[in-house]
């Protein structure tokens, strides 16, 4: 029997999907209705989704709080979180879900046969017989309830999904985005806010929050995915047999309507909050909004694509020139958002001032007038088309698989229309149309009807408000102490026992008859093999290459590595601004607007970076190098402009020119401060590193805190310090790109190896040469800080760190193990659950760094006190075989990774780098693969050693670090 013959399915469409190898199946379940689709192909990394159509019809975050909550517990699963469970004990490529403006998605990925089958078992049963009718917890945990611990103590909100948006709420780019959607779409679902408005999810009750399940999640308002190599038959009979048979067709309205277009363009003005020490001049977000067509016209859906990369988003682009060009903003933004139903095109202009608004329109009108009128540059749109259709061949999307990001792409018709599911799949004929197209008008007349004469539009500023957080918490405090202050004394004591019901609930330990519902994998389904390392030293005329034998289709991956151990410490930010200039201004034949287009023409782009290794064999004596790296990537018969492009970004860069100087340190300090509001864990956790490690504090002088504070003082003083700006990149460019400083690192198959060696050999003729004086060794100074930076946000970032080694413990591959069990079991408990926090990690590497770092948190000493009592429950660490089985797994899970042929290459380069022996890495998984309880418990010594360093720092809102900033050494402002 084949697919084609289930009794239980009706055959919608059948596709042959030739771009993604694949074929494409659409059925219909007869009984349930719901929607089930297949992309049958021979990658082993097997995707399942099920997602639903979740309009909100308010700003409560019903969407958001449903999506964290069916995943406490179901019929088949009932202990309190399965899902981390999962995470713990699984072999998943990828395990998450997502809440987006008109859907809500539950992915799962494993290339274990046995493994798949588990997760899609606990998937389906959480979306569809979730616990969250037999446990309100589950709603108070996840979404909000009321805080009170005592009848003195003032009376608050917690939960997870309040405490996430409060975070969100706290970015203005989260705050426009936000606006844009609403204002287009005011008499559709998309005006409200389906993560939740902190401000609004507090009027969610349990029974609506009840009643949008029952509502919307039923098979028949279901879309489910399988995607790679598997018995698709045998997967269908299943979701028949076990779930869906159970259910009746019902009538689901859950419709994304469509928003008539506008007759006038709307304007919207709102504040945003800055710190009380942040100015109010250039903090201002302009940005211009137009509705483009619907997602269901695949050529429109590219090629407003190929529309964004010519207008805004490539360097020397017309539309973001133009803009900077008149002085309006620091730094110019767009996007185009093609994932919703009616798509959006918005160029935003960041650290602008209200009075620039008739400006900023004007510049745009009169910009895209004159391209209408004169044609736009054909090599940026032929760059445009290139860069994507190169995407889309390679089909690298990082760590995700791309089976995952097909299914995503699917939703962006699937949703909308039940008949075009694939059109987006098929996307190699659509590049050939637009590719015939350019020179046309066809791209120009584009301009025209969509963003010149279309009236479905808004201009959205987002100004910012002195104190605005703390005014806003002063309102809602009052608010609840007034609520509080109208309660009767035995309301206020049921508060008090709700919220010790709360955390009782929350510490309640699952049964072990429960908890042994939840598949695990045995130890020996683990295979003990590493992952292969692909590194052959080859001598290419004097030049060191570090070669990595890996099929790529035709591409070859290269990377030129410069030494930077000859930069002293006072000039690493110069470093960082050398690798953030490049490619980004003038050189001698191009400008950069036309060398960006030109590489992006020929190959499949170029990009800068620094990277520092270790060598791992001498961890005590700290040392380390650093390199700047060029990277880029090309078909075989294109190296050769690969090469030529390079060198022309190293030899022929411009680096006096002043004006454009400038613009790049305006843009690079407002995108640093973006990274700091959106990753603070992360950018806390290398600042407190910082303290005690030169590597880290290398890092961070390059691209961390300190970094964004060298760049600030240049862009704030540019007059001043232009001359020795300029004449340090030059120093630095002259020092680093010589022949004697390079070596090289490419991956690609044989065939791709002669016309690398052509261009190493090209290349190396061109390079610096004159001699550059006695060169003395970099050395890094530390010092202990302890910093609390204040922000305007409404949470915190807390990074506790330290070094084991310094304090005498070992690296052991059981640490890998520990990350596990404290960010899913520990830090999970006592930060997210219990806390409210967003989220929580820690880390340990073979250089001694450990680190315990929170995400959009809403505490600060709390937190800290968690992480003290990680030594005690290290030291008490009790679990059972099947328990540390699962964490064995768990962490297997994140080693195992599926990689593309860059990330092979990748790999191996970093090991051999920092010395890291195949050895080493088998030894660190037999360590994994054979940890026993008591190998945990002796790692309390480990995290003993790392908060014995004492090293602190947290990100986070004003008034928090200033009521606890005896905690800290130094109190500043970030930005």
């Amino acid at each position: 029997m084949s697919i084609l013959d289930l009794n239980a399915y009706e055959l919608i469409q059948q596709e042959n999907l030739s771009d993604l190898k694949s074929k494409g199946y659409l059925f219909k379940h007869k009984k349930s209705g719901a929607r089930i689709l297949l992309m049958e192909n021979d990658d082993d990394n097997k995707v399942f989704a099920i997602g639903f159509r979740t309009p909100p019809s308010d700003s409560t975050g019903v969407p958001h709080i449903m999506e964290h909550s069916v995943l406490c517990g179901s019929r088949d699963f009932p202990v309190k979180d399965p899902f981390v469970e999962l995470v713990k004990g699984s072999l998943n490529t990828f395990l998450n879900a997502m809440t987006y403006p008109d859907k809500t998605i539950y992915p799962v990925a494993s290339c274990n046969d046995k493994d798949f089958q588990n997760l899609m078992h606990v998937y389906m049963d959480a979306v569809l017989y979730p616990n969250i009718y037999e446990h309100e917890e589950i709603f108070r945990q996840e979404g909000w309830s009321y805080k009170l611990d005592s009848e003195e103590d003032k009376l608050g909100y917690n939960g997870v999904v309040y405490n996430e948006m409060k975070g969100a709420f706290s970015s203005p780019e989260g705050v426009l985005d936000r606006m844009v959607l609403n204002s287009l779409f005011p008499d559709t679902s998309y005006a409200n806010e389906s993560g939740g408005d902190p401000d609004v999810i507090p009027e969610l009750t349990y029974e609506q929050f009840l009643d949008f399940h029952r509502k919307y999640y039923h098979p028949s308002n279901s879309y489910i995915y399988l995607y790679g190599d598997m018995d698709m038959e045998e997967k269908l009979k299943w979701l028949d047999r076990e779930y869906l048979s159970k259910f009746d067709k019902v009538e689901v309205d859950s419709e994304i309507r469509y928003q008539e277009p506008f007759e006038a363009v709307k304007e919207i003005e709102m504040e945003y909050s800055i710190s009380s020490e942040e100015p109010e001049e250039d903090n201002t977000y302009l940005s211009y909004n137009k509705v483009i067509g619907t997602s269901l016209d695949e050529k429109l859906y590219l090629a407003f694509q190929i529309l964004d990369y010519a207008l805004l988003s490539a360097p020397g682009a017309p539309l973001k020139k133009a803009l900077v060009d008149a002085g309006i903003g620091k730094d110019i933004m767009g996007s185009y958002d093609n994932g919703i139903l009616q798509p959006i095109f918005s160029v935003i202009a960041k650290n602008a001032n209200l009075e620039q608004k008739e400006d900023f329109l004007d510049v745009i009108e009169n910009t895209l007038k004159n391209l209408v009128e004169n044609g736009i540059d054909k090599k940026a749109l032929e760059a445009g088309i290139n860069y994507h259709e190169f995407r889309f061949r390679e089909a690298d999307f990082g760590s995700y698989p791309k089976g995952m990001m097909y299914g995503l792409q699917l939703f962006d018709s699937w949703l909308y229309a039940e008949d075009k599911p694939f059109i987006h799949m098929q996307a190699i004929p659509t590049f050939e149309f637009l590719k015939a197209q350019v020179g046309t008008g066809y791209f120009e007349e584009l301009i025209q009807k969509y963003l010149l004469d279309n009236t479905h539009a808004s201009v959205v500023i987002v100004k910012p408000e002195k104190g605005r957080t703390a005014r806003l918490d002063k309102e809602l405090d009052d608010k609840l102490q007034n609520y509080k202050a109208g309660l009767s004394d035995e309301e206020v004591k049921k508060l008090v026992r709700d919220t010790k019901a709360l955390i009782e609930y929350q510490e309640e330990e699952d049964s072990k008859e429960d908890m042994e519902k939840i598949p695990v994998l045995r130890r020996e389904d683990i295979s003990k093999e590493t992952a292969p390392i692909y590194n052959e030293e080859k001598d290419v005329d004097g030049t060191k290459m570090v070669y990595h034998d890996v099929d790529t289709n035709g591409i070859g991956y290269l990377t030129l590595m410069f030494d930077l151990s000859c930069v002293p410490e006072e000039k690493l930010a110069y470093a960082g601004l050398l690798q953030a200039v490049l490619g980004l201004i003038d050189t001698t034949n191009y400008e950069y607007g036309e060398l960006f287009n030109e590489i992006n023409v020929h190959t499949g782009g170029i990009g800068t970076s620094l990277e520092l290794y270790a060598d791992v064999t001498k961890v005590k004596e700290k040392d380390f190098r650093a390199t700047f790296e060029i990277k880029g990537k090309a078909l075989y018969p294109k190296m050769d402009v690969l090469f030529k492009m390079m060198r022309e970004i190293l030899m022929e860069s411009r680096l006096d020119d002043e004006k454009r100087l400038k613009e790049i340190l305006s843009m690079l300090k407002s995108r640093l401060q973006m990274s700091f509001l959106s990753s603070g864990h992360t950018t806390a956790a290398l600042r407190a590193l910082s303290y005690d490690s030169p590597l880290a504090k290398f890092k961070d002088d390059v691209d961390g805190i300190g970094y964004y504070e060298a760049v600030k003082e240049i862009e704030e003083h540019f007059e001043e310090k232009k001359g020795e700006l300029i004449a340090n990149l030059k120093e630095l460019a002259a020092k680093l790109f010589r022949t004697d400083n390079m070596m090289v690192s490419y991956t690609a198959s044989v065939d791709g190896l002669e016309p690398a060696y052509e261009g190493i050999r090209e290349l190396t003729k061109s390079l610096h040469e004159e001699p550059v004086g006695e060169e003395t060794p970099c050395i890094i100074h530390c010092h202990k800080r302890n910093e609390g930076f204040k922000t305007s946000s409404k949470v915190q970032y807390v990074a506790r760190v330290g070094n084991f080694i310094d304090h005498g413990a070992e690296y052991n591959g059981a640490l890998q193990i520990l990350k596990v069990i404290l960010s899913y079991d520990y830090l999970w408990q006592n930060i997210r659950v219990k806390g409210g926090a967003y989220g929580c990690m820690s880390s340990f590497n073979r250089l001694g760094e450990g680190y315990f770092i929170s995400y959009r948190d809403p505490n600060l000493e709390k937190t800290i006190e968690v992480y003290e009592g990680i030594v005690d429950y290290l030291k008490n660490f009790t679990v059972d075989e099947r328990d540390m089985t699962k964490y064995v797994i768990g962490t297997i899970s994140n080693i195992d990774r599926p990689m593309n042929p860059s990330a092979k290459g990748d790999r191996s380069m970093s090991l051999y780098m920092n010395h890291v022996t195949e050895e080493m890495v088998k030894k660190e998984r037999m360590e994994i693969l054979g940890a026993q309880q008591e190998d945990i418990r002796r790692l309390a010594d480990v995290v003993a050693a790392v908060l014995k360093a004492g090293q602190l720092c947290v990100i986070g809102g004003e008034e928090k670090i200033e009521e606890q900033k005896t905690l800290f050494k130094e109190v500043k402002t970030l930005f």
